[in-house]
């Protein structure tokens, strides 16, 4: 059997590696033995798994694998971040980044090659959509930073305490593999994670938000940015599909459906003289009246594509004092790991662009014209596919 066709068992959640034992007339037992190999002992060859007999690892071994991503490239932070690029078997490269905090360590994580939702201030967005990644290429970014963190070499160690879904890529237009990836972050017998501390992020895939419901019970983040559906529509072509309103309606019957009163994330980029005016923070601050949540505002971070440019420290300041003074708990995110290229919405990856996207945005951002001009028919295909 060739390498293409083994299965890769780094991307079975535990039901279906249950069922892939099953199918060799295994006990579920041996399913729990594999996961703690892979996941929480950092094991890939199964030739090293000694508590399973050695006809079963020949059995495995002959039409099963665990097949990693490759790391093409490591960066390290001044501020202690971590970067990796990985190539995925598409030969598409992605990127993920570790961010140390007191008290935790955050692992941004992709979920696509690319993006076809081409938000205007992202710069994934403007290389165009290339692929999904697998369970086994989600996954395998966790592994990494465990392998990289020493996390496998100390198991009182859990360098990796939080996931978010906010690299490379519209996670809900790869909704089944996220969803596997997800519960194996969260699998005891894997990585162990709390639902509060995996964070799925959308820009507002409408029918897939609705789709999960009942399939996990991960944290939510909507990645809004603007306070009314004229502006959104201008920076995120997504909003001309799924508006506003549609959208929280959806994350509020999510997060209805959990089974404590958790708290989504507002995710809003401040982009100087587009999106930052007071007025946009009492329009913000009404607009969510009804709707329970935490706001997160994201200082725009520049990039080559793009004419945006960052706010002033005044006028953040001004913007969190008006949702304050309203009642909200808000923070700022601090930029980290932008000498590496790894800040919020720099993540473009050393992909090349399919779509030819990027060249088109250069052209129109060198003759003055806006940079938005939405690939809806691209978006329609896309949205399609989480129905």
């Amino acid at each position: 059997m060739s390498h293409s066709e083994k299965i890769n068992l780094l991307g079975l959640s535990l039901p279906k590696m249950q069922a892939f034992f099953a199918d060799l007339g295994e006990k579920p037992f041996r399913a729990t033995q594999m996961m703690r190999w892979i996941h929480q002992r950092g094991v890939t060859e199964i030739e090293q798994m000694t508590d399973i007999s050695k006809a079963l690892r020949s059995r495995v071994a002959e039409i099963a694998e665990i097949r990693l991503p490759e790391i093409v490239n490591e960066y390290h932070s001044v501020d202690g971040c971590r970067k990796w690029i990985i190539e995925v078997e598409s030969g598409s490269r992605v990127e993920c980044v570790f961010i140390p905090e007191a008290g935790r360590g955050t692992l941004c994580i992709s979920s696509q090659a690319g993006c076809s939702l081409d938000c205007s201030f992202c710069a994934t967005g403007k290389q165009g959509f290339n692929s999904n990644l697998t369970v086994a290429e989600i996954i395998g970014q966790l592994w990494w930073a465990n392998h990289k963190l020493g996390g496998f070499n100390d198991s009182t160690l859990r360098p990796v305490s939080n996931v978010v879904m906010m690299g490379m890529g519209e996670p809900l237009l790869n909704f089944d593999n996220v969803i596997d990836a997800v519960s194996l972050m969260m699998e005891d017998l894997a990585y162990g994670l709390s639902k509060r501390r995996v964070t799925i992020s959308t820009s507002g895939v409408v029918p897939a938000l609705e789709r999960m419901r009942g399939l996990t019970d991960a944290s939510l983040a909507i990645s809004l940015h603007a306070p009314n559906d004229e502006l959104r529509s201008q920076i995120m072509p997504i909003n001309r599909r799924y508006p506003i309103r549609q959208l929280l309606q959806a994350a509020t019957d999510y997060i209805h459906s959990l089974p404590d009163r958790r708290l989504p994330v507002i995710e809003y980029t401040l982009i100087a003289g587009v999106n930052d005016h007071r007025a946009h923070a009492r329009e913000l601050a009404a607009l969510l009246k009804s709707f329970p949540c935490k706001i997160n505002l994201i200082p725009f971070n520049p990039f080559s594509l793009s004419d945006y440019r960052k706010p002033s420290a005044n006028v953040i300041g001004n913007f969190r004092q008006i949702l304050q003074e309203a009642g909200y708990t808000v923070t700022i995110r601090t930029t980290r790991a932008d000498d590496i290229g790894a800040a919020c919405g720099q993540l473009v990856g050393e992909v090349e662009d399919q779509t030819r996207r990027s060249s088109r945005h250069r052209e129109r951002n060198s003759r003055g014209k806006p940079l938005v001009e939405p690939d809806v028919a691209n978006l329609n295909r896309a949205a399609e596919t989480v129905r």
